[in-house]
């Protein structure tokens, strides 16, 4: 994540408050595999905590005022897990696309919750009172059950924020479910919103033509998300890609739109050259 970059930007980006990292990519950065260290038992599983949390706190310290950073827990498909673990077996699946990661995934891993409470102590006690501008969100999850069956499953306090990636049909079904079970934010993940919509694999070209971000059931769906959110005063953030921002401005009722770095950056040029 190039966050001083993009604060870097001239004009700077105003409206740019908030940043994600995912848990995986932290992993990459640090050198980690996460299965390795979370199936060797809880003290290695506190010493990964530790080092994501590590990681956390230097970007936090490329934050402006009024930045925060929000941690997307580890989604880690075994497809991609086969590729970087080596102490432990990663079973085959037919599908991972549509299997055992996300929440469900979380739920499975024992060890994760010393991890994940490390990870938070030594954030709090590296940062101090700017500990609060950092956050997690929950991915890849379908209801609400599952919600609280993971905040029972980390030991989460209610006082702790929690927020969740809508990228499936039905979470969006599940939005004001979420809303109602404490989320603290819902993050409508687009990309995987649509494929799972329209099914559509978004990296198949062969049906490219059939992937299309402004289908009405697309639409719908986010409009969907964005007034269950609405209904409770909890904040909506959708993704767009650049050629569609325009668009979802006009469409969606909601002001909370994310983008990744580099279509961000290449947008604000494009407008600082006008």
């Amino acid at each position: 994540m190039d966050i001083q970059s993009m604060n870097a930007l001239t004009p700077r980006v105003e409206q740019v408050d908030c940043y994600f990292i995912r848990e995986e990519f932290v992993c990459l950065s640090a050198g980690l595999s996460p299965l390795d260290s979370l199936r060797a038992g809880a003290d290695e599983a506190e010493r990964y905590g530790i080092a994501v949390a590590s990681e956390l706190c230097s970007l936090v310290k490329e934050l402006l005022p009024g930045q925060r950073l929000v941690m997307r827990l580890l989604d880690l498909r075994s497809d991609d897990a086969a590729q970087i673990t080596t102490g432990v077996e990663v079973d085959h699946e037919p599908n991972p696309e549509l299997g055992l990661h996300g929440a469900r995934g979380l739920l499975k891993e024992r060890h994760y919750p010393q991890a994940f409470q490390a990870l938070r102590t030594h954030v709090r006690e590296q940062l101090g009172p700017e500990s609060a501008r950092v956050s997690f969100s929950v991915p890849f999850i379908n209801d609400q059950d599952e919600f609280l069956q993971l905040r029972l499953h980390l030991g989460l306090p209610e006082d702790i924020p929690l927020s969740v990636f809508v990228e499936t049909p039905a979470a969006v079904h599940s939005a004001a479910g979420f809303c109602a079970a404490g989320a603290s934010e819902l993050f409508v993940g687009t990309k995987d919103l649509t494929q799972f919509y329209l099914a559509a694999d978004r990296g198949n070209h062969l049906v490219a033509p059939s992937y299309q971000t402004r289908h009405p059931a697309v639409m719908a769906g986010l409009r969907q998300a964005v007034e269950s959110g609405g209904g409770t005063g909890t904040p909506v953030h959708v993704f767009a890609l650049g050629v569609d921002l325009d668009y979802y401005v006009k469409h969606l009722p909601t002001g909370r739109f994310m983008m990744c770095t580099a279509e961000l950056q290449r947008l604000a040029r494009e407008v600082s050259s006008r």
